[in-house]
C-alpha cells in the first residue's frame, strides 16, 4: 500500500466525506486520507463545508503515512502558497495598543500607592 504513495508527495483526490474534523479525501480507488480542519487553508477555519464539497477535487499533500493503520495525513494548505501579511492583523494591532492601558495603570499604581503612604501616617 504505502509503495504506491509517499510522505511529501503532491497529488490530485476526490472529497469523499466531511466531518466537522476534517475531509475524507480519496487518492484512488483503494486508499483515502484525512485533512485536518487546520489543514484545509492558511488561517482559521471555523466551518470546513464553507470551504469544501463532497466531490470536489483537490490538490493535496501527503503529510503522513501510518503503514500499521493505512491512515495517510493530509493538507491541502500546503500546496498552497501562504497570503501575503500586508495588514495587522487584529492581534497586532491589541498588542501594540496594550502597552499604552498598562502605562495608564502603572501610572494610577504609582498614584496609589502614594495614597495609601499618605494614609498610614
Amino acid at each position: 500500500m504505502a509503495e504506491k504513495f509517499e510522505t511529501g508527495q503532491v497529488l490530485t483526490g476526490k472529497v469523499t466525506g466531511i466531518q466537522p474534523y476534517g475531509a475524507f479525501v480519496a487518492l484512488d480507488e483503494q486508499v483515502q486520507g484525512l485533512v485536518h480542519i487546520s489543514e484545509v487553508t492558511h488561517g482559521f477555519v471555523k466551518d470546513i463545508s464553507e470551504h469544501l464539497s463532497v466531490g470536489d477535487e483537490v490538490r493535496v499533500k501527503i503529510l503522513d503515512i501510518n503503514e500499521e493503520n493505512g491512515k495517510y495525513s493530509l493538507s491541502i494548505r500546503a500546496t498552497e502558497e501562504a497570503p501575503a501579511k500586508t495588514q495587522n492583523s487584529p492581534k497586532q494591532a491589541v498588542s501594540e495598543e496594550a502597552p499604552a492601558g498598562f502605562n495608564t495603570l502603572k501610572d494610577k499604581l504609582q498614584d496609589w500607592i502614594k495614597q495609601t503612604e499618605g494614609n498610614r501616617k
